[in-house]
C-alpha cells in the first residue's frame, strides 16, 4: 500500500518537475537567491523604518505612508521568502516532500494557510498604499494651498487601516466564499499558492473567483495612472509657464489662466518618485496576472510561474530604492542617522 501511495504522487508530482524546478544544483542556486532576496528586502526596509523612528521630519502623511509600504515589503522577507528557503532545503536534506508539499496530507495544518494570505494581503496593500501615495502627491501638486487641511495624519492613517484590513479580507476571499480552493505550497513557484480542489481532473464551476487578484490590482493600477497623468500633465503645464516667464512673455501673475500657487519642487519630484514606483510595480505584476489568467483556463506554466512569482516578490526590495533613496527627507535622515551613531561612540570615549 506506501509503495503504490508513493507511485501515484510521484506519478503526480512527475509531470510538474521540470529542469528548471528540480536538481540538486538547481536547488541549491535557488536557496542561494531566495535568502540573498530575503536579506536585501529585510535590511533595506528596516533601514527605512529605522530613520522614520528616528528622524521627526519624516513623520509627516507621506512618511506614515511609506512605513505601511515597508511594512508589507518586510512581511514578505520575514515571512514568505524563509518559509520557502525552509521547504527547499528540506527537500535536499531529506529527498522527502514535507506534509505541506502539493497537497500530499489534508490531515496535517497547513503552513500556506498562513503563509499563502500574507503574501497576497501583503501585495494589495503595496498597491494601494502607492495608490494612497498617489492621491496625496496629487493633492499636493493640484490644490497645494490645501494639502495641510485635506491630507491629515488622522486621515492618513485612518486610510492605511482601511487598507490593510481589505487588503487582507481579499486575499482570503476566495477561501470565504467558496470551498473549492486550498493553499499548497506548489513546487513550480516554491510558494504557497491558491490552488483549486479538482473535481474529476476538471477545474470548480467558480474557479474564475482567482480572477478578483488581477482585477483589483489593475483597477487600482490604472486609477493610479490616471491620476499620475493629470498630476504630470499639471507639472508640464506649470513648467512650460514658468519658463516663458522667464523669457519675459508672461506678466507676473503667468497669465490669465496661470497658476500663482506653484507646487514647491519636492512635491514635484516626489509626485515623479511614486510614478516610477507605479511603473515598476506594474512590470513586476504584470506577469502574476498573465500567469493566474492562464491558471483559470487550466494551463500550468510551471518555469513561467517560477519567475512571475519572483519578480512580484523582488518588488518588495526594488522599493526601498525607488522610493526611499530618491527621497531627499530620507538620505537627510540617513545621514543625521549615521551621524548620531558616530557621535556616541565619540563622547563615550571623551
Amino acid at each position: 500500500m506506501e509503495t503504490a501511495n508513493q507511485t501515484a504522487t510521484e506519478e503526480t508530482l512527475a509531470p510538474l518537475c521540470t529542469v528548471c524546478c528540480c536538481g540538486l544544483i538547481n536547488r541549491t542556486l535557488a536557496v542561494i537567491f531566495m535568502v540573498s532576496l530575503a536579506f536585501a528586502i529585510v535590511v533595506g526596509n528596516v533601514v527605512t523604518l529605522t530613520v522614520f523612528m528616528q528622524t521627526r521630519h519624516s513623520r509627516t502623511p507621506q512618511g506614515y505612508l511609506k512605513v505601511s509600504l515597508a511594512i508589507a515589503d518586510m512581511m514578505v522577507g520575514v515571512w514568505v521568502v524563509p518559509f520557502s528557503v525552509y521547504t527547499e532545503i528540506s527537500l535536499m536534506v531529506t529527498r522527502a516532500p514535507p506534509p505541506w508539499y502539493q497537497g500530499i496530507s489534508t490531515e496535517s495544518w497547513q503552513p500556506c494557510m498562513l503563509i499563502g494570505p500574507v503574501f497576497a494581503g501583503c501585495t494589495f496593500v503595496s498597491i494601494s498604499t502607492i495608490f494612497l501615495m498617489t492621491m496625496e502627491r496629487s493633492v499636493a501638486i493640484l490644490r497645494p494651498l490645501h494639502k495641510d487641511t485635506l491630507v491629515t495624519r488622522h486621515r492618513i492613517l485612518f486610510l492605511i487601516i482601511l487598507s490593510w484590513t481589505g487588503s487582507f479580507l481579499l486575499a482570503m476571499s476566495p477561501l470565504m466564499l467558496s470551498n473549492s480552493f486550498t493553499l499548497e505550497y506548489n513546487e513550480c513557484s516554491r510558494m504557497c499558492n491558491y490552488a483549486p480542489l479538482l473535481i474529476k481532473n476538471q477545474l470548480p464551476p467558480d474557479a474564475n473567483i482567482l480572477l478578483l487578484f488581477p482585477a483589483f490590482d489593475f483597477s487600482l493600477l490604472g486609477g493610479t495612472l490616471a491620476v499620475n497623468i493629470i498630476s504630470f500633465t499639471s507639472i508640464r503645464r506649470y513648467s512650460r509657464k514658468r519658463k516663458l516667464l522667464s523669457e519675459g512673455s508672461l506678466g507676473t501673475d503667468m497669465g490669465a489662466g496661470g497658476c500663482p500657487h506653484r507646487p514647491s519642487f519636492s512635491d514635484i519630484k516626489a509626485a515623479k518618485t511614486i510614478g516610477i514606483l507605479t511603473f515598476a510595480f506594474t512590470a513586476s505584476f504584470s506577469p502574476i496576472a498573465v500567469f493566474v489568467l492562464g491558471n483559470v483556463v487550466g494551463f500550468t506554466w510551471c518555469n513561467f510561474s517560477f519567475l512571475a512569482f519572483w519578480i512580484l516578490t523582488g518588488n518588495s526590495c526594488c522599493n526601498v530604492i525607488i522610493y526611499s533613496v530618491r527621497d531627499h527627507r530620507f538620505r537627510k535622515g540617513l545621514t543625521l542617522l549615521f551621524q548620531r551613531d558616530r557621535a556616541q561612540p565619540h563622547s563615550e570615549k571623551s
